[in-house]
């Protein structure tokens, strides 16, 4: 498996080369989307960089996040309060 940073074209690239055991809960997992996901949860990627690395649009990405257990809505405080705020 590999993800392809080469999207982002003004950031330095990295490459990322993963093995997994074989389990079967692994075998369905979409394991690009589930890291960009967890990435996303983390604060590490923006919705449209994580969208843009799995190939999808930022619509379909958000729309998926609960398939990985990740909110769209930010789990902290503040951010729920600027989120008000801005609405």
């Amino acid at each position: 498996m590999q993800l392809d940073f080469c999207k982002f074209p003004k950031t330095k690239k990295m490459k990322v080369v993963l093995e997994f055991p074989e389990k079967p809960e692994l075998k369905n997992l979409n394991i690009p989307q589930y890291l960009a996901s967890k990435m996303y949860q983390d604060g590490l990627l923006s919705a449209g960089q994580a969208a843009q690395l799995v190939g999808k649009s930022k619509e379909v990405f958000l729309e998926q996040l609960g398939n990985f257990g990740v909110s769209v809505f930010s789990e902290s405080v503040e951010d729920f309060l600027k989120d008000i705020k801005n609405a």
